[in-house]
């Protein structure tokens, strides 16, 4: 999944993104807000982490204007105004969550994951569960469901899995793939896709990702092919 992360307190920020990273995010970070009011709406991001104390142009007068030019990405405030007024104010801006600093990581993480599955219609829970398979994202294992025994998964199969599983009824192109999964300073090699979901079907069933040839993948569920 792909991570805009807009924080100007740079020691904090390179913490932030180590962790997104070590829960499969591909992260975009940048300090000022008129760079992020560009990279917002140039780029395919799932979902947004938003500092409000930023130069350029402030955190909340950014979160107005993507809501009324029609942006739906899920954005989750990060931010050391924490009074109940000012969360009020955040969230009638259109944030779709508010998160006080200091935080607990686990918590973050927990808060970001909700509104991922969320938008993608996916109950709250630890896992996302699809057409028999379930995928942990704390753990980041998978099992089918008619066996029930967990697989580990490296980083990038958890990637590429997680986003085929939220999009269940989606042919993703490979082009597509790739810019959810790496961020845009990342060298993207499309073999290395084809890779990864091989490990994904040896692991899984080789019918859990399905190839349309010519278009891209898309989840097929717990196939009974091994």
């Amino acid at each position: 999944m792909r991570l805009l992360l807009i924080e100007d307190n740079v020691p904090l920020a390179d913490e932030l993104t180590a962790l997104f990273t070590q829960h499969g995010y591909a992260v975009d970070w940048c300090t000022d807000g008129r760079d992020a009011a560009v990279m917002a709406t140039s780029e395919p991001f799932d979902v947004i982490v938003l500092d409000l104390g930023l130069p350029g142009r402030p955190g909340l007068t950014l979160l107005e204007q993507w809501r009324a030019d029609g942006l739906d990405i899920p954005i989750l405030i990060l931010t050391a105004r924490s009074s109940w007024s000012e969360r009020i104010t955040g969230l009638r801006a259109g944030a779709d969550d508010y998160l006080p600093k200091p935080f607990h990581p686990d918590e973050l993480i927990l808060r970001l994951q909700a509104l991922v599955r969320r938008r993608h219609g996916q109950r709250p829970s630890p896992t996302i569960s699809v057409a028999g398979v379930v995928l942990d994202e704390n753990g980041q294992s998978a099992w089918r469901a008619s066996n029930e025994t967990p697989v580990n998964l490296t980083r990038a199969e958890f990637a590429i899995l997680r986003y085929l599983m939220l999009h269940p009824d989606h042919v993703i192109a490979k082009d597509r793939l790739l810019d959810h999964l790496y961020d845009s300073e990342h060298d993207r090699n499309p073999n290395v896709v084809e890779v990864h979901i091989n490990h994904l079907r040896q692991k899984l069933g080789r019918g859990v990702i399905v190839t349309q040839r010519g278009q891209g993948y898309r989840f097929g569920g717990d196939a009974t092919a091994a």
